[in-house]
């Protein structure tokens, strides 16, 4: 009897530390997702897109486009770079509205 007393304590106490665990892993995962969620969709309302991932692939094509285009100016390629800001920009206006 005593003997299962023990255990009974000891799995309760064991649960309840896992349950801290959890409790407190879901509460620092969910307030970094909540702000990364919140960042993002100021960052869309501010470009006026849409909040889609399609829409932040795009995104992040154009604005790699735009870079890719920077740098051929600065390497003093001017039709290239001219070529790539203007594929950059086609990208970017499909996506503000």
């Amino acid at each position: 009897m005593h003997a299962e007393a023990f255990f009974d304590w000891l799995g309760h106490t064991v649960g309840q530390a896992i349950r801290f665990i959890v409790d407190l892993l879901s509460g620092v995962l969910g307030t970094i997702w909540a702000a990364m969620d919140d960042f993002l969709h100021g960052m869309a309302r501010a470009i006026g897109m849409d909040v889609s991932i399609f829409s932040f692939i795009l995104l992040a094509l154009g604005l790699l486009l735009l870079f890719a285009g920077i740098r051929a100016l600065m390497r003093r390629s001017i039709i290239g770079g001219i070529i790539w800001i203007f594929l950059g920009l086609i990208v970017m206006s499909w996506l503000i509205h």
